[in-house]
């Protein structure tokens, strides 16, 4: 049984611990509503953007010389999959999420015999894919010291993508990352962005324009920058969810240190109650026996 110094020193401890959770919680919850708004921003504009080049994509007459970007290779041997996650921890199951649903698609491309390359956007996804799948990261971009989600750190990681795409070390590319739908509730994604998919995207007849100039040059323009906007969309849609979830986890935490107080202060009180009771005994019996 603890002595009631250690009791009272674990209180203490466990006091501290509650505090630090609680302004992790109450931060969480200040960046949460930004990352939201952004994250709600930026949504209608990837998705416009989408199927602007889908409508584009309709126009082309000669498919089989349509950008590469569009239709991709032709081929589906390499999978180029980039990880999106977090630099930091203390964000409940975000991370875990994100990592669950790749290591299915991995299992997937490679119960085919196809092959797989990982980017880790992220060092939390590479400090947990690292250990299985280490031979198979070619890449790791972390945005530790970046204070805000910015278009540029996002077009990095698209530039890196077609780069690679164009030396023709992958056929398809496909990014994972949690959208956010409320503070309790992230779901994880997997979308491709190379070659672009329109099974989700339904293009209605009042989105029917004439482009000048043709839709060849215009698409050679703004697929680099579709590749970077989905991306940036990515990286909004997980900023939110990290805080929502880690505010979430951050409040769990405190509830939980505010129950286990309550434990170990009856624990401590039934502990001096006892010992207070000895002391009566002890001093009873002593004069008893006098």
């Amino acid at each position: 049984m603890a002595s009631l110094d250690d009791l009272k020193k674990r209180i203490a401890s466990v006091k501290s611990t509650q505090k630090i959770t609680k302004a992790m919680k109450m931060v969480a919850a200040a960046k949460l509503r930004k990352a939201q708004e952004s994250a709600e921003k930026g949504r209608p504009y990837s998705e416009k953007m989408n199927n602007l080049i889908l409508n584009l994509s309709n126009g082309i007459s000669d498919k089989q010389n349509a950008p590469k970007l569009l239709l991709g290779t032709g081929n589906d041997k390499v999978h180029l999959c980039v990880i999106m996650t977090s630099d930091r921890g203390l964000c409940g199951g975000f991370n875990s999420n994100i990592i669950k649903k790749a290591k299915s698609y991995f299992s997937k491309i490679l119960d085919d015999n196809k092959e797989l390359k990982i980017i880790t956007v992220g060092s939390k996804g590479n400090d947990q894919l690292k250990r299985t799948y280490g031979d198979k990261i070619i890449g790791n971009i972390s945005f530790k010291d970046s204070k805000n989600i910015n278009y540029f750190d996002a077009d990095k990681v698209g530039k890196m993508v077609i780069k690679k795409f164009e030396d023709d070390e992958f056929d398809v590319c496909v990014i994972f990352y949690n959208q956010f739908k409320n503070v309790i509730t992230q779901i994880p994604q997997a979308q491709y962005i190379i070659p672009l998919n329109n099974d989700s995207e339904e293009i209605s007849s009042e989105e029917s324009y004439e482009f000048e100039p043709d839709e060849d040059e215009i698409l050679n323009n703004l697929l680099p920058k579709n590749i970077s906007t989905q991306i940036f969309k990515a990286m909004l849609e997980n900023s939110a969810s990290e805080q929502g979830s880690r505010m979430s986890a951050m409040d769990n935490a405190t509830r939980n240190a505010g129950e286990m107080v309550d434990k170990l202060t009856i624990e401590y009180n039934r502990s001096r109650q006892a010992a207070i009771t000895k002391e009566l005994i002890e001093i009873i019996s002593g004069a008893e026996s006098l």
